[in-house]
């Protein structure tokens, strides 16, 4: 049994939290959400979708105060809090601990390493999950598509092995990378598709696959970030690539990405990790990026009458 801190435990690591706790891990969950907090510790956490409805009981609080140090911290926050949450995780951490940093988009790693060693840091990306919160202590998610990691710099692969073991035991797939820029890049290309896309037609990824005019949007912004993975020298072995993003686009028709849900709700979503890395990253290598530019535009202005409102 693993000693295990998820912080940020929102829908993704949510689904992480309940699968590890019914495959015997000891969990803390870290929330900055205190009614979703206060609903896991008093009534546990139920997680439904395609791994079944289970409902766990689980440690949660809203600081990392009295956690004590852990086999594995796994940060799971929007790229923007990566920072916050790397700076709260030092009471977490023991000789041995392990920190997986599990965002969308690019940087995230390269924030929390300064921080927390770059010894101990395993980057993690996941895709076609389509977890989404239901309410306080209730997660669903539509899919358990994949698991990758790869170590940071200077991570031993033993201690590597050891985290993906984890992952293993609750029931994930995983699959480990010696070239993490292309593990990185391969789930990018799929969220620069369709979190945009969403975001700004208020489309399901199955409804912008069925869609010519929204399949056009998500296409041009995939095929603009495959041209900066390649002017990048970023190998992706992914066959077609457009074929790969539709491909597992349709194992999730019904999913919203984050980046809808966070407009929906009204909060910051995390437009500049993801469509917003396209053109920051072209322009250097004069790649042109009108897609993304468009897509990041409206998004920006959209978030800004949130600003005004509050």
């Amino acid at each position: 049994m693993a000693k295990i801190a998820i912080v940020g435990c929102g829908a993704m690591g949510s689904v992480y939290a309940a699968l590890m706790v019914d495959a015997g891990h000891e969990v803390h969950a870290v929330t900055l959400w205190p009614d979703h907090a206060e609903a896991m510790a008093t009534k546990g956490l139920r997680c439904e979708g395609a791994s079944g409805d289970r409902t766990v009981p689980i440690y949660a609080s809203t600081t990392t105060d009295g956690i004590g140090p852990c086999d594995l911290v796994i940060i799971a926050t929007k790229a923007f809090d990566v920072e916050a949450a790397a700076n709260s995780c030092a009471p977490l951490l023991g000789s041995g601990t392990i920190v997986q940093t599990i965002q969308n988009g690019l940087g995230s790693p390269e924030i929390a390493a300064p921080i927390l060693g770059a010894d101990r840091i395993a980057i993690g990306v996941v895709g076609g999950f389509g977890a989404s919160m239901r309410g306080p202590g209730h997660v669903h998610h539509n899919g358990m598509e994949m698991i990758r990691f790869g170590a940071y710099a200077g991570l031993p692969k033993q201690l590597l092995q050891a985290s993906a073991k984890i992952w293993e035991s609750a029931g994930f797939k995983v699959a480990l990378f010696d070239d993490v820029k292309q593990m990185v890049w391969e789930k990018l290309i799929m969220n620069v598709a369709f979190s945009g896309t969403s975001c700004t037609t208020g489309l399901t990824v199955g409804e912008i696959l069925d869609d010519n005019d929204a399949w056009g949007v998500a296409r041009g912004c995939a095929d603009e970030a495959i041209a900066v993975a390649r002017a990048s020298g970023v190998k992706l072995d992914v066959g077609d690539p457009i074929e790969h993003i539709r491909k597992l686009g349709g194992k999730i028709p019904g999913a919203r990405p984050s980046m809808l849900l966070d407009y929906n709700a009204g909060r910051r979503c995390e437009v500049d990790a993801i469509n917003g890395a396209i053109p920051r990253l072209g322009r250097p290598l004069g790649v042109p990026t009108p897609v993304n530019d468009t897509v990041v535009g409206i998004i920006k202005s959209r978030e800004r009458a949130f600003i005004l409102q509050a």
